[in-house]
């Protein structure tokens, strides 16, 4: 995924006629498909697209809203959950309703394999003064794909936020897509650096300080720059520390999301392990 220029979540369209779909899940025989795709577009523009199952299953996982959700195949999905999240087979039986095939086709940019999509309402983005897990700080981030994958690392580490600075939007559907649904395990929203939450500002910066000689505290922010351009002058001049992962002479610089998951994980190395944590 590469770009902002993807059709948006809700692109209109109306796969036609108010006739009944049989074996409906959650809907009852005879539910009508035009109502269904009414609702669509009505909540499409202002709620965020959960493109596939396992976006769909983080986000009930950790408590989002999702007011609709529509497979072509609701059997092969609840199948699906059965296998890989059977904690959600009844709450999806209730909540999927089935359209004709190819109506995804003219819902969303590229159905998923899967074979679902949904809308969720979207997450306030609000980070705690007094958390106890780092806020990771992307500046002006360019990559959708990038982005989604540094909230997908920054849930599974239990960091307390992701926010970004910039024109990019972090809740766009090519970031969900890419953090597979995983923006709802944590805060995520565009803050620029005036209105960034208190704490200890740790700059990742070619010329700091190597992180292996120090601890990040927990309730550090972590500011990335882009891989082309990296640290704004005015988020670097803002910092209270400048670090610099290790790195091999000659190579110019990590994928974003890995210099993410190289910082938390020194961050989490330094923590005894969180009860029920994989080890």
């Amino acid at each position: 995924m590469t770009g902002g220029d993807e059709t948006p979540a809700g692109a209109d369209a109306d796969t036609g006629k108010d006739t009944s779909v049989g074996g409906d899940v959650g809907g009852g025989a005879g539910a009508s498909v035009a109502p269904l795709l009414r609702r669509w577009r009505e909540l499409a523009e202002n709620n965020v697209l959960l493109d596939g199952f396992h976006a769909l299953k983080h986000a009930l996982r950790f408590g989002a809203h999702v007011p609709v959700a529509l497979s072509e195949d609701p059997a092969a999905v609840l199948g699906l959950a059965s296998a890989l999240a059977p904690d959600l087979t009844e709450t999806l039986g209730g909540l999927l309703r089935e359209v004709p095939r190819g109506t995804l086709h003219g819902l969303v940019p590229r159905p998923h394999p899967t074979g679902v999509a949904a809308l969720a309402v979207r997450g306030t983005g609000r980070v705690a003064d007094d958390r106890t897990a780092p806020v990771v700080v992307l500046d002006e981030p360019r990559h959708l794909g990038n982005v989604g994958a540094v909230i997908r690392v920054a849930a599974g580490a239990g960091a307390a936020g992701v926010l970004t600075t910039g024109t990019v939007d972090p809740w766009h559907p090519s970031v969900v897509r890419a953090s597979a649904g995983l923006h709802f395990a944590t805060a995520v929203r565009r803050c620029e650096p005036p209105a960034l939450p208190p704490g200890p500002l740790y700059a990742l910066d070619p010329d700091g300080r190597d992180i292996r000689g120090l601890a990040l505290p927990d309730d550090a922010l972590v500011a990335f720059g882009s891989e082309r351009h990296g640290l704004s002058d005015g988020l670097r001049e803002r910092a209270d520390h400048l670090v610099a992962l290790p790195m091999r002479p000659q190579v110019s610089s990590y994928n974003l999301a890995t210099s993410v998951a190289m910082t938390l994980y020194h961050w989490m190395a330094g923590r005894p392990p969180e009860p029920g944590a994989t080890r």
